[in-house]
């Protein structure tokens, strides 16, 4: 076990699952030689040659088409879209085709493709460049969506989705690539669709998602100094979800906050709240659930704005004070 970043950690999944597969490759903008916009892909370009690490012109609707049909012919693309708001010119491809074939073709086509992409604030990136989508796709039925937080998740996951014969979306926080922990060497999978309780609390169930796992951890150790016990869920796959692991947290605390960064109105922090009501932690809360979430705004470029934009560290310490 050594610590390595998320990057870091992405990378090596790719690169096992390519060693032990030729059947795998990877495509998308600037992955080649420049090593992709964030720096993920770089080293891959010398070690496996162009033919399997193929930088593509400024295209995301060509990408995931191609993806789509590599996939159908028995390949296992990894494709990159730079940032995720760029899926918004794959849309096509990705919900009307990668999604919808095995159920068309009564599962005698198999799409194992996943699409990996930066999203999210937090680099003074702007309104085009920094928002929150996953939202979209995971409203897609024949979608697998992760949302891994750490790099022992991501790479982890990565493995089990490029293993996959379903359509995975994974997003990547672009301020977790240069987060770190412990992650093991050599490849190992971790479930699709389990969730994993960052750390055991009593009082108060912070249910987050993303960059937001890692700043409910920082909300706790504040609280933690004034005797509030959080614990914190990190659900790491939106599609499938871990409803019980959820709704078995809220049931012990009585109490529950949701954090995604992505924007309130019809995003997934509405989707978390219902498991917790509809499910039977809804006779253990001792108060309403508290949804924190992005502002029903385009992203500010300046930095200050940006911050005020989603939610931040005392945002969750202060929602955290007024249930208790």
């Amino acid at each position: 076990m050594r610590e390595i970043t998320y990057s870091e950690a992405v990378r090596e999944a790719m690169s096992e699952a390519m060693r032990e597969n030729e059947d795998v490759f990877l495509m998308g903008e600037d992955i080649g030689i420049y090593g992709g916009a964030f720096g993920v892909s770089r080293g891959m370009y010398e070690e496996f040659g162009e033919e399997r690490v193929r930088s593509t012109p400024i295209a995301e609707s060509v990408i995931a088409g191609a993806s789509v049909g590599a996939a159908m012919t028995g390949m296992r693309p990894i494709f990159e879209i730079q940032f995720s708001d760029f899926i918004t010119i794959a849309l096509d491809q990705i919900v009307n085709q990668a999604a919808k074939i095995r159920y068309m073709y009564g599962g005698k086509a198999k799409i194992p493709l996943v699409m990996r992409t930066p999203g999210g604030s937090g680099t003074g990136a702007a309104a085009q460049h920094s928002q929150s989508l996953e939202n979209w796709t995971a409203h897609i039925p024949g979608l697998k969506v992760i949302q891994p937080a750490t790099a022992y998740d991501a790479k982890g996951l990565l493995h089990a989705a490029i293993e996959d014969d379903n359509p995975v979306m994974f997003y990547e926080h672009k301020l977790c690539y240069r987060t770190s922990c412990d992650v093991p060497e050599g490849k190992y999978t971790i479930p699709i669709g389990v969730a994993d309780v960052k750390r055991e609390g009593a009082d108060i169930s912070v249910v987050a998602t993303g960059i937001m796992v890692h700043k409910a951890l920082e909300a706790a150790d504040i609280l933690a100094e004034e005797g509030i016990d959080i614990e914190v869920v990190d659900p790491r796959t939106l599609v499938p979800l871990d409803k019980e692991t959820i709704v078995a947290s809220v049931m012990k605390t009585g109490k529950a906050v949701v954090v995604t960064e992505a924007v309130k109105r019809s995003g997934f922090s509405a989707e978390l709240a219902s498991v917790i009501a509809e499910g039977e932690s809804f006779d253990f809360l001792d108060a309403p659930i508290i949804r924190l979430a992005g502002k029903e705004i385009p992203m500010p470029y300046h930095p200050e704005l940006e911050k005020k934009a989603v939610p931040q560290v005392e945002d969750i310490v202060e929602a955290c004070r007024g249930l208790m």
